[in-house]
């Protein structure tokens, strides 16, 4: 981004959409991988709040954050922020992120994992394969239920997104319902 023509205000929203997502990221990373207590999602959850206090009346008022307006790694770093939203504002952003798309003003690779996570928060099966479960003590997790599993790596290029295994893509929960039943198996 050529910071010498950039309006001070869209620097400045630039600059503060990245340091929102790199505290996001932090306190991600500050979890660590084993079991967590919800008190260890705390911080997490309180980054995750006063980001959507903030993020919110942006998007409602001026739209996506795109590249023209921000840059590539601020449009990034809306993505993030959106990501970490609660379920009821990524499905109301993903209409806004996937216009920007269509006009070349956000990644692709971005509204995979936005469509993704909305269409899991739907109960509905994901198309890029992008958000994967991990219940007790599986080691890696396993895939959300894949819209089309024969063609999610098809979709995975188009967007720019590295193939899948074979394997993870078979062993993907085939339904809500195995999720639901995993779950109250004690897994959880």
């Amino acid at each position: 981004m050529n910071t010498a023509s950039v309006d001070p205000e869209l620097a400045a929203l630039r600059g503060e959409l990245i340091e929102r997502a790199a505290a996001d990221q932090r306190a991600r990373a500050e979890l660590g991988s084993v079991a967590l207590t919800p008190e260890q999602w705390e911080t997490v959850h309180r980054v995750d709040e006063d980001n959507v206090r903030w993020f919110a009346p942006i998007v409602a008022v001026h739209g996506w954050p795109g590249r023209r307006s921000v840059g590539v790694d601020g449009a990034h770093a809306a993505w993030v922020l959106a990501q970490h939203a609660p379920a009821p504002y990524r499905a109301c952003w993903l209409p806004k992120l996937r216009a920007a798309v269509a006009n070349r003003d956000a990644a692709p690779r971005d509204l995979a994992f936005l469509a993704d996570r909305v269409a899991i928060d739907q109960q509905r099966p994901q198309r890029y394969g992008t958000q994967w479960l991990r219940l007790g003590a599986e080691a890696a997790g396993r895939l959300y239920p894949l819209h089309r599993p024969a063609e999610v790596n098809l979709a995975r290029a188009d967007v720019g997104l590295d193939p899948l295994p074979d394997s993870a893509i078979e062993a993907a929960y085939s339904s809500f319902a195995e999720i639901t039943a995993a779950t109250r198996g004690g897994s959880r």
